[in-house]
Order: C-alpha cells, then structure tokens, then sequence
C-alpha cells in the first residue's frame, strides 16, 4: 500500500539502512566519551573509513576487507587524536576540530581516483522463513550483515558497560580519572582503548555510507552524518539503547525528507535536506532546556588527566 507514493515497507526498511552508520559512529563515540574523553572528530574518522572502505573493496573485490580497512583507517586515524590528548595534553575539542578537518583533506586526496567507480555489492542475508512473514519480512529481515552489525554491537556494548570489569573500569575512568588512577588503573590505557574502538566503529559507518548506502566515492560523501552522531549521544543521555532509538529517529527522518522529495511535496527541497539538522538542533535545546542545564554525561568528560 501507497500512501501520497511511498511505500511504507521500503521507507522502514530503508530507515534501517540510513541509521546504520548512525548507529555504528554514535555507540563508538558513546564509548569514547563514557572514558571520558570527548572526540569531536567523528565526521573525520567517518570520512576516512568512508574512503578506505571504498579503496579496499574496489582493489580486491571484497566489500568485507573494505568494511576491514575501514575500521583500521578510523582507529589510526582515532590514534593520532589519542596522541595529541592523552600524551602531549592537547586539548580535546580543537584536537577533535582539527582531526575533522584532517580527515576531510585526507580522503578527499586518497578518492580523487575513484570518483565513478562503482564498488563490489554486500549480499543481503534473507532470513529463513523469517522473510516471508506478511510486512514485518521485508522490512526487517532482508537486509545485510551489517545492518545486524549494528544491532547486536548495541546490545554488546550495553553488556560491556553494565556487566563486566573492563567496562566496570572504563566508566570509573570516566567519572573519576584520579580516583582510578589512585586504585591502580591504567587510566590513558584505558582512554586509547576507548579512542581506538570509537574510532573502528566511526570508520565502519563511514564504510556504510560508501559501499551500501550510496555505492560510490564523492567528495564529501558523509554529509554531516558524524556531526548528528555526537548530538545522538548527548540525546541518548549516553545510554545505549537511547542511542539505538536516536539513530533510527534522525534516520528516519532523513529517510522521510528523501521519499517526500522524491513524491514531489510541495515543500521547498532545501527545508527538506535541511530537516535533519534542524531535528537535531531542536532535540538539543529541549533537552537542554529540560535539565536546565544538567546532563548525565560523565563527570571528567573533556577534562585532561595529569598523572602527576
């Protein structure tokens, strides 16, 4: 069934997709900062997986060595955010700025030869029987590995965090860098393990965008994505499952503002491309507003550690 020309079973099943990176780039940033440390470099980190994704896949024909060397190009690239904060005591928001910015010119250079080509397709994995099931099917159970990824890295996190020793650790770290260090933790350790893993999963959702969800390399290509990832975090009250359900919210909506165009709402088209920024700014002040100025965000989450 139709409604005005878009089909809800495609608008939900392509909502899955368009939150996939999404998701992938806001769970690792909410890693990252749960250790305390604030990366505003997602969109760079983004944009690096993005291209060397794409590179991968392309040079050998496999779209999971691309997903492979998108994780390992955001984590160096995460690693050189790691160095400036955690050893030389940068301060993390223009180390962050700077590592956009970095990222941006990097694979802006590294694409230049790639512009046009059209890489290898990540199979869909049609769920047994599952499929078949009236509406539901299609809309959930026909979609690619990663998209699955996703789901179960938001449950795992959620386990790590609340469950175990490491992650126990991980959250002291971030709530109390100097008491942890008194007790014995490694705390910069446990940073970069942190940057690392955000930096993997920013990689992965870049990677996204450039095999599976537009299978191509342009300049770019991530679009801002990173950006409405670390507003994702904050609305997410730093929770995983919040999280899951502010990536599928802003990807719905940039979802929804695409079939709106695409049918041919008489809306103006940039109100639309627009649409998901502004929910995002709009979330933002009402939850600023609603804590009056409160948050639940870790207590050193910016600050610099001494080990001194």
């Amino acid at each position: 069934m139709d409604f005005g020309g878009i089909n809800p079973v495609i608008l939900l099943a392509s909502l899955m997709v368009a939150s996939t990176p999404i998701l992938l780039a806001a769970l690792g940033e909410m890693v990252t900062e749960k250790s305390g440390v604030l990366n505003l470099g997602v969109e760079g980190m983004m944009i690096t997986g993005a291209v060397c994704g794409f590179i991968a896949a392309v040079e050998t024909g496999s779209p999971t060595l691309g997903f492979v060397a998108a994780a390992i190009g955001g984590m160096a690239l995460s690693m050189l955010f790691g160095l400036l904060t955690q050893v030389f005591l940068t301060t993390q928001v223009p180390a962050g700025l700077a590592l956009t910015l970095m990222g941006t010119g990097l694979a802006s250079l590294l694409g230049q030869n790639y512009v046009g080509i059209k890489p290898p397709s990540l199979p869909d994995l049609h769920v047994p029987l599952l499929q078949d099931i009236p509406f539901i099917g299609p809309v959930v159970f026909q979609h690619d590995a990663v998209v699955y990824l996703s789901l179960f890295a938001v449950v795992a996190v959620w386990a790590f965090l609340k469950y175990t020793r490491a992650g126990l650790v991980l959250r002291a770290v971030g709530e109390n860098h100097a008491a942890a260090h008194a007790l014995g933790y490694k705390v910069k350790l446990v940073r970069f393990a942190a940057i690392g893993f955000g930096g993997a999963m920013a990689g992965l959702g870049g990677a996204y965008i450039s095999l599976v969800r537009v299978p191509q390399w342009t300049d770019g290509i991530t679009a801002g994505i990173g950006w409405i990832a670390l507003a994702i975090v904050v609305f997410a009250s730093w929770r995983a499952g919040r999280v899951l359900i502010g990536a599928y919210l802003f990807g719905g909506i940039t979802v929804l503002q695409l079939n709106l165009q695409a049918a041919g709402a008489k809306v103006p088209v940039e109100l639309l491309s627009m649409s998901p920024f502004l929910a995002t700014i709009v979330v933002l002040v009402v939850i600023s507003a609603r804590r009056h100025g409160g948050t639940n965000a870790p207590a050193m989450l910016g600050r610099i550690f001494h080990t001194s």
